[in-house]
């Protein structure tokens, strides 16, 4: 098994993808006959699953560019994602499956005289899982995820931009995939800027005509932080729109025992101190609370702790919604507000006096009193 290991290895470096391919499956019968079924089944499902993006992925090669800058405006690539970085609520996942359901029975559902939705809508606060849920869709999917790069698309050349536009449809229409439209707002805004000389009318027409053009087999899904700034017109052209927002209270508890599962730490066991902290981290997206646990397992690390401590949490909460510490007792009285008790700031070496008072200070805000 070291060989096939070594040369799949190989194959991934050299960018062959047929020898990871046939080596990786070698692999998976090897586990399979010395008794190892669940790691062989799951390698034997996921080359099934990635078989057609693959041949896709070849087909694909010749990309377009820029006619100015000659930089390549689009990327391709075939997404592995784990689904635990997909955190969604339960009626927008349901949302999700539903629609890569009806794609996968787009056949049966076409010989019924039905079109099939093959557009997606994705709109909410940076962070939250839209680039995500691309790279899900085509995961699941098994194709391969085309991503317009806005930042070769967009000429300076009058007129050029609609002419990219163009040949990315053009090019994410050869073959079976999912073209992912990100800032979307980008080039779907409203035409109404009379200051464009006509040259974003011309980019929304080219967008709206080619979208409604594209490939029944392929999937679009746009993604904006913006969608007040979109043209109306361009609603009306997705099947499904989804508002991807930032996670409530419950959704942050989900996901930091998803991130804190494999780290010695002593929040998980106390579910009253669970809440109080995604109470805290009300307001912040996925990308921000992974980024507080990262930086929190970084420094664990970093200064060999044995695990990872409620109070490390918060600081780095802090530091993400203040950007800096200057002040300890502003700090204290962060951790104060937020349910730590005073036994517990004294075990991280917090002097008590100074505990003391800026508690008597909270308290006194509380029933409305002034202090000199």
């Amino acid at each position: 098994m070291y060989t096939e290991i070594l040369k799949i290895i190989e194959g991934g470096l050299s960018g062959d993808r047929e020898k990871v391919y046939n080596y990786a499956k070698t692999l998976a019968g090897n586990l399979i006959d010395n008794g190892d079924t669940q790691l062989g089944n799951k390698i034997t499902k996921t080359l099934a699953n990635k078989r057609v993006g693959m041949t896709s992925l070849d087909s694909l090669s010749s990309r377009p560019v820029d006619g100015e800058s000659r930089m390549e405006i689009v990327d391709v690539c075939a997404p592995v994602i784990d689904k635990s970085e997909l955190q969604l609520n339960s009626s927008i996942e349901k949302e999700l499956n539903d629609f890569i359901t009806i794609y996968s029975k787009r056949d049966e559902i076409m010989a019924a005289g039905i079109e099939t939705p093959k557009s997606l809508l994705l709109y909410g606060p940076p962070g939250c899982g839209k680039t995500t849920i691309a790279n899900y869709v085509a995961m699941q999917t098994g194709l391969p995820l085309v991503t317009a790069r806005l930042d070769g698309m967009i000429s300076s050349l009058l007129g050029s931009t609609a002419k990219n536009i163009r040949k990315i449809f053009d090019f994410a229409s050869r073959y079976e995939c999912v073209l992912f439209l990100d800032e979307f707002d980008v080039i779907a805004k409203v035409r109404d800027d009379k200051n464009d000389m006509g040259e974003l009318k011309r980019v929304v027409n080219s967008l709206l005509q080619n979208i409604d053009m594209f490939s029944p087999n392929s999937i679009i899904i746009a993604a904006t932080n913006h969608h007040e700034l979109l043209d109306p017109a361009v609603w009306r052209r997705f099947s499904r729109v989804l508002l991807i927002d930032k996670p409530t209270e419950h959704d942050i508890c989900k996901y930091l025992k998803i991130l804190l599962k494999k780290q010695n730490n002593d929040v998980l066991d106390n579910e009253k101190k669970l809440r109080n902290l995604a109470h805290t981290m009300l307001g912040m997206s996925y990308s921000d609370i992974k980024t507080v646990i990262t930086n929190c397992i970084m420094e664990s690390i970093v200064h060999e702790k044995e695990g990872i401590q409620l109070l490390d949490i918060y600081k780095e909460t802090y530091f993400f919604l203040h950007h800096s510490n200057t002040n300890e007792d502003e700090f204290i009285e962060f951790l104060l507000r937020n349910d730590m008790t005073h036994r517990e700031l004294q075990g991280y070496g917090f002097p008590l006096r100074k505990i003391q008072f800026i508690s008597k200070q909270i308290r006194g805000e509380e029933n409305g009193e002034t202090t000199n």
